[in-house]
Order: C-alpha cells, then structure tokens, then sequence
C-alpha cells in the first residue's frame, strides 16, 4: 500500500510518501480502506521525535483519525461487515491506503457528513467529550473557557458547549478567528495578542477551562475561576512546569487535572467510544454539530499540510485526502 512515511525526525520535508505493507488483521480487527485521514498537532510532535506511537502501532507511519470503507473482517467480528462506512480514533497509521482497527475502536460514518468531515471528528471529539464533559464535568448555564478557540479541538469544544446551553469564552490570535468562533457560538473571543484574557473577563467569572497552553496561562486560569471550578489541561505548548499556589486552589476548592488519550488503555478507549457512539453521533446526524474544514492534501502533500499546521493560519481541521 501506499504511505506517507518517517523517514527521520525533523522538518515537515522527512515526510515521503512511500510503499508500506498493508496491515495484517486479527480475529477482533476491521481493515479500512482509508478515504481521508485528519492532521493533528500531535502528529507534528511525533514527526520532530518528541511524541512516539504506543509499543504495537506503526513507528513511520503518522496519523491518529481516518475515515473509510471497511475491507476486511476478522473472523470474530460481528458489528462490521466489508463495504460499511466507518471512521476512528487510532494509535498510529493513518496516513496511508489501509489500517488496521479493533472493532469496538470503529464508529458509523453518519451519511450526512464525507469522509473528509468524518476523519475530522475522531481526535477532538474523543479529547473533547472525555475532559470537558467526563473530567470536567461542564453543565447547562455554566461558563466555559476554551483556549485555543479556532483549533480543531477549540471548534469542537465550543459547539457542543454550547449544544448543552453552557455560556462559551474563548481566545484566539487573530480577527478572523474571533469572528469564526463568534459564529460558532462564543460568546466572548479574546484576541490574546492585543488583550488580557484575564483582564477581560474576570468579571464573568469561569467554571471549566480547557487549556492546551499551560505556562502563565496557570496563574491566570486559577484566578478567573469560580468556587468548584474545574482547570484540565490536555498539553503544555507554553510550558509545562508551574508555580501553584496552593492557598487559591484550597479556598476556592479547585480541581485541577488533565489527560492524555494516545496511551490509554483499551478498555478506556472501547468505553469512551461508547459513550460518544451514544451521546455524541446523534447530534451529528441531527445536523446540530458541524465540523469545520480548513484545507484539505492528496496524501503525498502531508509535508504541505505539517506547514499548515504548524503556521497556525488555519482555522478548523486540515485532512488529507486518500484516493
């Protein structure tokens, strides 16, 4: 099969595209005929040696979502059978032809939506609904920060925010992403460039914050928290050592936590894909979620796609297209 390939850790430039053998099943296993295959920052770490694949998944081979035609089963498997639409949250691998995915890991394709919008879906709404809505545990008519507002994870949180009727603060770089997440349904984008987050809404006062910055952001969450409030954190892109005070998280009786899921185990995994085959796949067939799409790559353009990435220009998810 066809693959977009490690060739070694560094600039978006040590992605080639190459011939890889296509993935052998197991008795539990689906094999997907990849259709598109979503980018993620993550991806970028592992291309620049910072961020290897769990010990079992492909090493050279990028990608943690796919969407596409199931085109093989294992002799055990009874939820899918060859020709269904399917799309995943996967370890390692997507960037190629086929993948290899343990039935429980696999979701329907809901037909409303391509296959470029459903390889979109996986990485932010599994990261989404398990830190937001399971560790956060955001309810109606609360407040809700995100930072990092026109990412796919950003996009993502803010619209089912807002479906379960919690009042949705974001930041963003840039006028055109404050106008794009407004859209979406925040109702406050702070562009962190020329304004102080902090500054502009500690008088409305958070319960849940998901950040991905860490760094100084740390003080400034803390301090824009309400009583009982909730800070989880899902990366560290300014930095991940802190000083707490610890007095704060007391009196105000904070909870502070994160995750990551790449690793997690199986029986982790199998359940939050349930969870999200029943609380999550409904509202994308309903039409009340959209994903949001900033550019797509034939396969063999990854490189183009990293730069893309890396830029921070995009707003919405960058997907390649396998054809």
């Amino acid at each position: 099969m066809k693959a977009v390939i490690l060739t070694e850790f560094g600039a978006p430039s040590v992605l080639q595209l190459g011939e890889k053998e296509r993935p052998s099943i197991g008795k539990n296993d689906i094999l997907i005929k990849v259709k598109a295959a979503g980018v993620n920052r993550p991806d970028v770490i592992q291309r620049k040696g910072y961020y290897p694949a769990p010990e079992g998944e492909p090493q050279d081979i990028l990608g943690l979502e796919v969407a596409g035609i199931v085109e093989a089963v294992g002799e055990n498997v009874t939820r899918w059978k060859v020709g269904d639409e399917v799309f995943s949250l996967i370890g390692g691998g997507g960037y190629a032809e086929y993948v290899r995915v343990d039935q429980d890991l696999a979701l329907p394709k809901p037909q409303e939506l391509s296959f470029v919008e459903a390889a979109s879906l996986p990485e932010t709404l599994y990261t989404v609904w398990s830190n937001v809505f399971q560790r956060g545990a955001l309810k109606p008519g609360e407040n809700f920060l995100v930072h990092g507002g026109s990412s796919g994870i950003g996009i993502t949180a803010i619209q089912l925010a807002k479906i379960i009727g919690a009042h949705v603060y974001t930041t963003v770089g840039n006028s055109e992403k404050q106008a794009a997440v407004k859209a979406l349904g925040a109702e406050i984008a702070v562009n962190y460039k020329e304004e102080d987050f902090a500054e502009v809404l500690k008088e409305i006062g958070i319960d849940v914050i998901l950040d991905m910055i860490g760094g100084d952001y740390y003080e400034k969450n803390i301090d824009l928290l309400n009583p009982d409030g909730r800070l989880v954190y899902i990366n560290s892109m300014g930095g991940a050592k802190v000083t707490a005070n610890l007095m704060k998280i007391m009196q105000k009786r904070l909870t502070v936590t994160g995750s990551t899921l790449r690793s997690r185990e199986y029986a982790f995994k199998r359940q939050l894909t349930e969870d999200i085959r029943r609380d999550v796949l409904p509202l994308l067939v309903k039409g009340h979620f959209k994903p949001v799409i900033c550019a797509t790559f034939p396969l063999a353009e990854a490189d183009k796609a990293h730069e893309l990435m890396e830029s921070s220009a995009h707003i919405g998810k960058i997907v390649l297209e396998v054809n």
